[in-house]
C-alpha cells in the first residue's frame, strides 16, 4: 500500500502586522509555513476544555465581546 502526499498550494492574506510577527519568529532557512507549523504546535499542548467552566457569564460574554471587536478591528485594517 502506498501513500500519496497531496500538497496545498494556496495563499492567505495576513496583515502587515502579523508578518512582522512572523518574520520575528522566523528561524534561519524557515519558510513562513515551517513557522506557522512550530507556533501552531507549540499551542497545542493544552486542550480547548481544559479551562471550561471557569468563566462566570459574565466574564465569558465580556471576552466574547472583546474578540468580536478585534475581529472587526482586524477586517477594517485588512
Amino acid at each position: 500500500m502506498s501513500t500519496q502526499t497531496v500538497t496545498a498550494d494556496e495563499q492567505i492574506r495576513v496583515s502587515n502586522r502579523v508578518k512582522r510577527i512572523l518574520d520575528r519568529q522566523r528561524r534561519e532557512g524557515e519558510s513562513y509555513n515551517d513557522v506557522l507549523e512550530r507556533v501552531l504546535g507549540e499551542s497545542e499542548a493544552g486542550d480547548f476544555y481544559d479551562g471550561f467552566g471557569r468563566w462566570s457569564d459574565e466574564e465569558a460574554e465580556r471576552v466574547r465581546e472583546q474578540r468580536e471587536r478585534a475581529k472587526d478591528e482586524r477586517k477594517a485594517r485588512m
